[in-house]
């Protein structure tokens, strides 16, 4: 059994709702993040989701989007995240962690390398937001890489998605899968 199924099976048996404090890797300076991993846990949280920052994160807030600047401004990427859940794997292997980020870093890394590293690492889980474009973004290849018996311990949340038909056959072509579909909720509830 995974980190993340071990996770809620044991949360459930407690009649616990799971605490998934979310902090972006580098922000406000990257050799905070791994510490502040650390105090998550000890404050509490039953799974950590580390975003990975990115240039341009159109589907987040102003604050992750803050972060996210400051984070770059520091240097801090995908393959130093990755470092990030190495380190601190060495004091913890039981707390589950979620990488949460755009396609973009993924794809300029390797999908296939970055799925091996991601796991060698201890990453547990992925939630890879693609906005608006997903055939174009994510090319069935990568689709289909994701889902490669490479990562049978990850769980995937692969797509936010803007387009109710888009989340439509989503939901259908994922429908066997591990993971979940998000909808933003600003465009299925937007005010005319």
């Amino acid at each position: 059994m995974n980190r993340i199924d071990q996770r809620f099976s044991e949360l459930k048996q407690q009649g616990r709702k799971a605490l998934i404090p979310y902090i972006t890797a580098g922000d406000p300076a990257p050799q905070y993040t791994v510490g502040f991993m650390h105090a998550l846990v000890d404050a509490g949280a039953d799974v950590i989701e580390l975003g990975v920052p990115f240039s341009d994160p159109m589907a987040d807030g102003p604050a992750i989007q803050l972060a996210n600047i400051r984070a770059l401004a520091a240097k801090q990427d995908l393959t130093k995240t990755l470092q990030m859940v190495r380190e601190f794997r060495q004091d913890n292997q039981t707390t589950p962690i979620v990488l949460m980020g755009y396609f973009n870093p993924i794809h300029t890394y390797g999908v296939e390398q970055f799925l091996t590293d991601a796991v060698a690492a201890g990453v547990d889980g992925l939630e890879v937001i693609s906005i608006d474009h997903l055939p174009t973004l994510l090319p069935r290849e990568s689709s289909e890489a994701f889902s490669h018996d490479l990562l049978p311990s990850l769980l995937q949340l692969p797509y936010i998605q803007n387009d109710e038909h888009a989340l439509d056959a989503l939901q259908k072509e994922h429908a066997e899968g591990q993971g979940a579909v998000w909808a933003r909720a600003e465009k299925l509830f937007q005010h005319h």
